[in-house]
């Protein structure tokens, strides 16, 4: 018996509407078509002839009666349901004028990636509702260069101004101070509701309670299956390093450096346009890295970046 020939991929584009708040919009599949009941992103096919941004903003028009402003790529995931192969092209849309008028839906509702109390979700967009938790800027700490107290003041400041990520990353300090220092930091964060993750050490990582590990590039390529944290994320520098990441099932990823920076002047920074160009098409969200400012985060997303990290900008309150 012969086995049955590939599926065609449906691409789809889907939009993930949002308020200041930070909230986003999911509507509830009407009866009559697959999955009736489930809650889903807004969007729909993109048809021949179309880009997916195209089909965002066609579809956004058609369902809800809104005229997108702003449309930023945002990651690329494909899924088999029983009926299709589905290629689904999430977009940010944090900018549109119009009234809110649904006309395919039984319901929407605006959600806080936090807080979802709607259910159930469609199969496809549980990644996605992780990724939506994922703060958008990050803090790498350097205490081994500025000193473990003046580092932890620095902390606490991001903390109190809103900071909700951290990566502990200090090659500088041996076992003991590492942990001492680590354990403090995920403490601060904790009380505050903030993800800590430590570099390089899976192991440490859970014993200290921490939400999760970052893999340094060199790690990443030569893991076998991804650690068993909540979080898990890495740094990359290459497209090859990126897909390893998406293929290992990773939260996030972290690319540059997109500017010089003053840590490594021999790199050639990427550039917005070298990042978009690495960054397009994947699974899972992407951090930009190297040379970018507090003020660089529209900018980013707008290249297709989940957001920033940074070394010292990070704790420049």
């Amino acid at each position: 018996m012969s086995a049955s020939p590939p599926r065609k991929i449906v691409h789809v584009a889907a939009a993930v509407i949002t308020r200041p708040d930070g909230s986003y919009l999911l509507g509830q599949r009407a009866p009559g078509t697959f999955y009736p009941g489930y809650w889903e992103f807004p969007g729909g096919k993109v048809e021949a002839g179309e880009t997916p941004r195209d089909a965002l903003v066609r579809e956004l028009a058609e369902e809800l009666g809104i005229t997108v402003e702003t449309a930023w790529p945002w990651i690329v995931r494909e899924h088999v349901y029983e009926h299709a192969h589905v290629s689904l092209h999430f977009f940010e849309v944090p900018a549109w004028h119009g009234e809110l008028t649904d006309k395919v839906h039984s319901a929407l509702a605006w959600q806080h990636p936090d807080a979802v109390d709607v259910t159930p979700v469609l199969p496809a967009n549980g990644p996605i509702l992780k990724g939506l938790r994922l703060p958008r800027r990050m803090g790498i700490t350097q205490a081994g260069a500025v000193g473990v107290e003046r580092q932890l003041k620095r902390v606490d400041a991001a903390l109190a101004a809103g900071l909700r990520l951290v990566q502990i990353r200090e090659p500088e300090l041996d076992a003991e101070m590492l942990a001492c220092f680590a354990r403090e930091v995920v403490a601060r964060c904790h009380a505050v509701g903030a993800l800590a993750v430590l570099n390089g050490d899976a192991e440490l990582a859970h014993t200290l309670g921490a939400d999760g590990v970052h893999l340094p590039a060199r790690c990443l390529m030569s893991l076998a299956a991804r650690p068993d944290l909540d979080w898990v994320g890495a740094s990359c520098h290459t497209r090859a390093e990126l897909e390893r990441a998406a293929a290992l099932g990773l939260d996030y990823a972290v690319l540059g450096a997109v500017q010089a920076t003053a840590t490594h002047p021999e790199r050639k920074p990427l550039g917005w346009s070298g990042f978009t160009t690495l960054a397009a098409g994947l699974p899972l969200p992407v951090f930009a890295l190297g040379g970018v400012q507090r003020d660089d985060l529209e900018t980013a997303r707008a290249a297709g970046a989940h957001g920033i990290a940074a070394i010292r900008a990070a704790w420049d309150t």
